[in-house]
């Protein structure tokens, strides 16, 4: 039995990044000598174990034969025979196929190393085109890796995947991991190009793939269209910090602007409902999940008006409010807007730009949370008006504030 770690682990360690996960692969091993040794299976559809003391993955060195399209149409083998090569020529991307042995010694037989060097994602061999899953995991480490570029071999092979209906067969539950993985990473944007790229995003996200190309509104930089001033707003929440349910919000917050009418173009009057309106099927479709799906349809539906705090009258700020559950949730209405200042700020020259719109909204809803509406339902002589009532206590407490 020998024991090589793999994968992420070898792959980080030898760009000088923290190593959050190591995976093992074991070679000349049977599942009962797995057992025997204090390991604990795990694996499903094939031998994975987990090890008595460090709970990490060590799983049997395996091949597998394409059956059927789609993700789960693999056949694997694992035995004592199959090689740590045979077992690394199965895997993705070259900087992935790496192992390190017990002795610290590199096995590569893929040349990784030289593409870990010259900062190049490519995949190991032919088979990679058997499993859709790995066009969007390229993508996600083209958002992970900055400064790595997709080899063209490999984007020709991702293009022929997507023309041959192989990315069709992907599952919504697996699109929607590894969409939230890429929009968690350093720069998001670049999992989008790069699915992009390859016509892939068409296929998984047609929504936001139909935003290139429709103009934004005319006083905006007219070489910024809807579709990348959208990755810049993505990047701009990867850059502060902000939740997959912030930053799953700010890619959905204008799909509306594609289904504006081309006659009324550059401007995009009404396209927040629009835009409610293909959110809520994309959700279905990719099973998102209820709260990444309620921040976002909250940011499409109101984002124009949080922008225009200073305009509002006060009574369509308690409106907003309300309507935003901003008095039971204050918290996901400051994430709302969070979410508003990325769209505001993933503009060309705007990217540094205050945002003193947030600071309004969060000093309108102090006051509006400070009305007491449980007294004045007390004192309503008719349970009928008490609504109306609590909302114009709201109302002339906004009115109070200084300007």
């Amino acid at each position: 039995m020998k024991i090589y770690t793999v994968g992420g682990a070898v792959r980080d360690e030898l760009l000088g990044l923290p190593v959050v996960d190591r995976d093992h692969v074991v070679v000349g091993a049977t599942p009962e000598q797995m057992v025997a040794a204090g390991f604990r299976p795990v694996g499903r559809d094939f031998p994975v174990f987990l090890h008595p003391q460090t709970h990490e993955e060590y799983a049997l060195a395996r091949t597998e034969r394409k059956t059927a399209p789609g993700y789960h149409g693999f056949v694997f083998h694992a035995s004592p025979e199959v090689s740590l090569e045979q077992d690394l020529a199965r895997r993705d991307l070259t900087i992935n196929a790496i192992a390190r042995a017990e002795d610290g010694s590199l096995i590569d037989p893929h040349h990784g190393v030289a593409d870990l060097a010259a900062r190049v994602l490519r995949h190991v061999s032919p088979a990679f085109a058997e499993d859709p899953v790995r066009v969007l995991r390229v993508a996600r480490f083209a958002a992970r890796f900055r400064d790595f570029a997709l080899a063209p071999e490999t984007l020709a092979l991702m293009r022929t995947m997507v023309d041959q209906g192989e990315v069709d067969h992907l599952v919504a539950e697996r699109v929607w991991q590894e969409l939230a993985k890429g929009l968690m990473e350093a720069q998001p944007s670049r999992m989008f190009e790069c699915l992009r790229s390859c016509g892939a995003l068409a296929r998984i996200l047609p929504e936001v793939d139909a935003l290139f190309g429709v103009p934004q509104r005319a006083d905006f930089h007219p070489e910024v269209d809807t579709g990348v001033h959208t990755l810049m707003v993505i990047d701009k929440a990867a850059q502060l910090g902000l939740s997959l349910a912030q930053r799953f919000a700010a890619l959905a917050h204008d799909l509306g602007k594609a289904a504006t009418p081309p006659e009324v173009l550059p401007r995009h009057t009404g396209h927040e409902a629009l835009g409610v309106a293909l959110l809520g099927p994309l959700c279905d479709r990719l099973r998102v999940p209820s709260d990444c799906r309620e921040l976002a349809l909250l940011v499409a539906m109101f984002h124009g008006d949080i922008h225009r705090a200073a305009e509002l009258r006060p009574s369509t700020m308690v409106k907003v409010i309300e309507r935003c559950d901003g008095l039971r949730r204050p918290e996901r209405f400051t994430q709302i807007l969070a979410a508003c200042e990325c769209d505001y700020r993933g503009r060309l020259g705007f990217a540094e730009r205050p945002y003193p719109q947030a600071a309004l909204w969060r000093r309108a809803l102090a006051a509006v949370r400070a009305i007491d509406a449980g007294a004045i339902a007390r004192a309503c002589p008719d349970p009928a008006q008490i609504p109306l009532r609590i909302h114009e206590a709201r109302v002339a407490a906004l009115k109070a504030l200084a300007p």
